[in-house]
């Protein structure tokens, strides 16, 4: 039975440095899967750009929505900044869509705010690229609904939550792991009802 036991206080005393790696370790599997899941909308035309933004609306609303319940402001003084609701909101609205019906999501510790939040500041990475492929739709109604895309562009926002990552002092690694798992399975099963 111990053998099979965490110890917390060893988990929550743990230097943080290589919970980024740990993460990304983990959530692989499902980041690949999500990846190759929304590869299949066609993102140069109106119709499977639209339906790319509501399965990622149908995900980043509730995402959001728990991560200020659970005080991410608290965690992250800049999340104003960090918030892309608004900014997904108004791209589909600009494009005659409505807002999707959410995903159901967990409630959140602080350590999974940190899991939670490594995959939406992590998916602004990808975002880049899609914004080069957005570029080159026809249809100039595509470009000119590129807030979420485009949101935090030339801000730093991942360096800075890298940087508060590592400087974390006390986080449930699990919790954390375990609600980034959650994050991508809440995209993809937003992803599968668009």
């Amino acid at each position: 039975m111990l053998a099979g036991a965490l110890d917390v206080s060893t988990q929550v005393g743990r230097s943080l440095s290589g919970l980024r790696e740990r993460l990304r370790d983990a959530t692989s599997v499902a980041h690949r899967e999500l990846d190759a899941q929304l590869s299949s909308f066609d993102l140069t035309i109106l119709s499977g750009y639209r339906r790319f933004l509501q399965a990622s609306a149908g995900a980043l609303l509730p995402l959001e929505k728990a991560l200020v319940e659970a005080g991410v402001a608290r965690m992250f003084p800049d999340w104003p900044q960090r918030a892309r609701s608004a900014a997904i909101a108004a791209d589909l609205a600009r494009l005659g869509a409505a807002l999707p019906r959410s995903v159901s999501v967990p409630r959140l510790t602080g350590s999974g705010v940190l899991g939670t939040m490594y995959v939406l500041e992590g998916s602004r990475l990808g975002a880049k690229f899609l914004l080069k492929t957005v570029a080159d739709a026809a249809d100039p109604r595509i470009g000119e609904a590129t807030a979420y895309l485009a949101h935090g562009s030339g801000q730093r926002l991942w360096q800075s939550f890298l940087a508060r990552l590592a400087g974390e002092d006390r986080c449930d690694e699990d919790d954390a792991i375990d609600s980034a798992r959650l994050a991508f399975a809440a995209f993809e099963q937003a992803a599968d009802r668009a």
